[in-house]
């Protein structure tokens, strides 16, 4: 039923239109389930060249015991902030999650970074993510190191001199500019190759076909971070009795 829990069944048919190279939407309208639903089962478990029906429900399985035994046992959770749904909440970062893990992110770092995008201050302290993500501080330790060398998260004292982690409005067009400069650096070393191999060489082409190729990438993407950076700063105004509509407060 639409919005109940997957049944081997249907990670079955999921499965096969993979096989037949059916795009999430399509599986999604065929089960009668939302795309978020497949994206996130898909994601989680494999990936869509490596998805197996069996293997994907087992660790499902594995999953809802080990959150059955982490339940914590008393009073019911604290409702969420802004009448959210709290089950809705865990579920899409879950799928924030493992987006990131698919881009290449290890799974931990992942988790923390998801974990502080989806906070509405964007800044936690370690033991605030601890609690969170149920974890061992060193975990947190070495993803936030890890996040930092991303230029993706930074560091703060607050009132109580506490050290917090915070990913603020920029960081997404820090960590880009720190991705381009990177780029710079291969299209420097790919260069550099042409003239050791010698330029006449299948080689030394190649390397400068690559240098060519990411030098002329690596400017767009520069250039259009630039022109869109007044995206991130963007923020919704609330207007009473009526929706909030989204402007960019940034100089």
């Amino acid at each position: 039923m639409p919005g109940g829990r997957l049944t081997q069944q249907d990670r079955q048919q999921i499965a096969l239109g993979l096989a037949d190279g059916l795009a999430y939407a399509e599986i999604a309208r065929r089960l009668d389930r939302p795309t978020s639903t497949i994206t996130r089962e898909v994601m989680r478990n494999g990936g869509p060249t490596a998805y197996r029906a069996d293997l994907a429900h087992r660790a499902t399985e594995r999953r809802t015991h080990r959150r059955k035994q982490a339940a914590p046992q008393g009073p019911a959770a604290s409702p969420q902030a802004h009448g959210r749904d709290a089950e809705a909440v865990r579920e899409y970062e879950e799928l924030f999650t493992t987006v990131l893990m698919a881009s290449g992110m290890p799974k931990m770092t992942s988790r923390v970074l998801a974990c502080l995008t989806l906070t509405d201050s964007g800044s936690l302290t370690a033991a605030e993510l601890v609690q969170h993500l149920q974890v061992s501080p060193a975990s947190i330790s070495k993803a936030i190191t890890f996040l930092e060398s991303q230029s993706l998260v930074r560091r703060e004292r607050d009132a109580r001199r506490r050290e917090r982690y915070v990913v603020d409005d920029d960081v997404w067009y820090q960590s880009m500019m720190a991705s381009a400069r990177a780029t710079a650096q291969l299209v420097e070393i790919a260069r550099q190759g042409v003239g050791i191999l010698g330029p006449d060489t299948q080689a030394a082409a190649r390397l400068e076909n690559i240098a060519r190729f990411v030098d002329f990438v690596s400017e767009s993407i520069t250039r259009a971070a630039e022109q869109a950076r007044d995206v991130l700063h963007t923020k919704p105004v609330a207007t009473p009795g009526a929706t909030a509509e989204p402007h960019a407060d940034r100089e």
